[in-house]
């Protein structure tokens, strides 16, 4: 049985490889190729009435989670992804295979094979006649002698913590509800669901910075994407589909933060004949969709604000939200007033930034404040370089935010099909990028093209997986399987270091 108290790490693992061996004398395969279970843990305990009525004897397999004494009559906790269930180990059950009981330690997954009862203490269990190993652990599981002990190992070694925290398991389970409910309520209204090229040769469809390869078969250097096919399913728009969504991942070579990564999963959808308001209709529909199909409420706490998404969403005018707290009217004033009021405030600034992200800089300095759920609307157009502007006031765009908790978690506009306008705002946009502003978009000659043979008015929205983890609490970092970490130190290389590509 488990004997790891005491012992060092290397030492754990001689003893357990010792097991391996004694495992092949007794004829046992330590890593079998297949298992028999034939019910999960969680079936087991549901209908465990019926099984001992019927006498049926189960397969069941898990990895253990316990061990309770030893020798002819011991106690095992297995886990698999329903649940943990009790296996009763007895010698004159067992038989010979009370041999392979002895050489079990936590962390090992094992097969049991037995009959459903309830034991002395009233617990659901599975009292064994057959046991077989499924795969032996040589390394012991964390536990206070042989935790993680920081953030970045904690998540390099993500499948450690999985292994032992059934609440982050159900964190995953719930997040890919979330996608699949997504897709549900889209493939409803009749959207389309779509793929769109990842290696671009123009990085557009958001103001960011991308991520650069090089494609060695057509010897050329090619972006990641930086958005879910923006300018992709614009062309499908113009090709005759009038209603497209995608769901996948997207890269943007800028800062972590807790609402921020480099690499992340987002949805966008493009709806032709219809406009921003269209459009603020469905996506509050879908977030109330969103909430109760995946959380069972409406209420939640995001940031220490109780926002409820059944309560009626409020639409803020951009501009006069900042005239009204910062005491500036960004339409008026001069790029020179811009700077004052940022440097009055303390906020950061380059000389390198634009007018559109000095507008923008003044935005997040208030955002924070307000609880939502609300639509921000009337965004000047330096700051929306792919939305229409309003008929009644070329100045500003018909573009909305989602405001929750203080934080962005939603975008969407009117589409820009005018090709004139559209080369306008790229030929600004490349003169800013040769200004120093990387984050500017490129000028997308082959788009422009598109929008001349004509596209139809339409509106796009999409929100990432900060959605999920706004409602869920949680920084974004925390709700992504497999965040990158940089290279673990080893013996063999005390600092690894990435090469940079020239």
């Amino acid at each position: 049985m488990n004997n790891d108290l005491g012992k060092t790490e290397a030492e754990i693992i001689k003893f357990r490889q010792e097991k391996i061996s004694k495992l092949e004398a007794l004829h046992q395969n330590p890593y079998p190729a297949k298992s028999f279970k034939n019910y999960s843990n969680f079936r087991v305990v549901e209908i465990h009435k019926d099984l001992i009525e019927a006498g049926e004897k189960v397969f069941v397999a898990g990895r253990i989670s316990a061990i309770r004494g030893h020798g002819k009559l011991s106690f095992v906790d297995i886990n698999d992804s329903s649940g943990k269930l009790q296996l009763i180990l007895r010698a004159d059950e067992l038989g010979d295979d009370i041999k392979i009981a002895e050489l079990l330690d936590i962390g090992d997954f094992i097969e049991a094979h037995g009959g459903v009862i309830i034991s002395k203490s009233g617990e659901v269990s599975v009292l064994a006649d057959g046991l077989r190993m499924l795969s032996k652990s040589v390394r012991p599981m964390p536990s206070s002698w042989y935790g993680l002990k920081d953030d970045e190992t904690r998540m390099r070694k993500r499948y450690l913590e999985l292994a032992q925290s059934p609440d982050l398991r159900e964190l995953f389970v719930k997040k890919s509800l979330f996608w699949n409910k997504t897709r549900e309520f889209l493939s409803n209204k009749g959207f389309l669901e779509v793929e769109t090229p990842v290696l671009e040769v123009t990085a557009g469809g958001a103001d960011a910075s991308p991520f650069i390869t090089h494609h060695d078969a057509l010897d050329i250097d090619v972006f990641l994407r930086i958005s879910m096919g923006e300018l992709w399913q614009k062309r499908l728009l113009v090709g005759g589909f009038d209603k497209t969504f995608e769901i996948g991942r997207q890269f943007r070579n800028e800062g972590i933060s807790r609402e921020h990564l480099q690499d992340y999963s987002q949805m966008e959808f493009y709806w032709a004949y219809a406009n921003y308001e269209d459009s603020m209709a469905l996506v509050e529909e879908l977030y109330k969709f969103l909430a109760h199909e995946v959380f069972g409420t409406y209420q939640f706490n995001i940031n220490n604000m109780e926002v409820d998404l059944n309560q009626k969403w409020e639409q803020i005018n951009y501009t006069e939200r900042i005239k009204k707290e910062l005491n500036i009217d960004v339409l008026a004033a001069n790029d020179a007033e811009l700077v004052a009021k940022i440097k009055e405030l303390k906020l950061e600034h380059k000389k390198s930034d634009t007018r559109g992200r000095m507008i923008d800089t003044l935005w997040k300095s208030i955002r924070g404040k307000i609880a939502g759920p609300a639509f921000l609307v009337d965004h000047p157009v330096e700051v929306s370089p792919l939305a229409k502007r309003k008929s009644d006031n070329p100045k500003l765009v018909e573009r909305y935010q989602i405001i929750l908790g203080g934080t962005e978690n939603g975008n969407g506009y009117s589409e820009l099909n005018d090709p004139a306008d559209q080369r306008a705002r790229f030929e600004e946009q490349a003169s800013m990028r040769e200004g120093g502003d990387v984050e500017a978009q490129m000028h997308d000659a082959d788009f422009v093209e598109a929008l001349e043979y004509g596209m139809p008015p339409a509106s796009g929205f999409g929100f990432s997986e900060r959605l999920f983890a706004t409602f869920v609490g949680k920084p974004v970092r925390e709700c992504v399987l497999f965040p990158l970490v940089r290279p673990e130190a080893t013996a063999q290389n005390p600092k690894p270091k990435i090469k940079k590509s020239k």
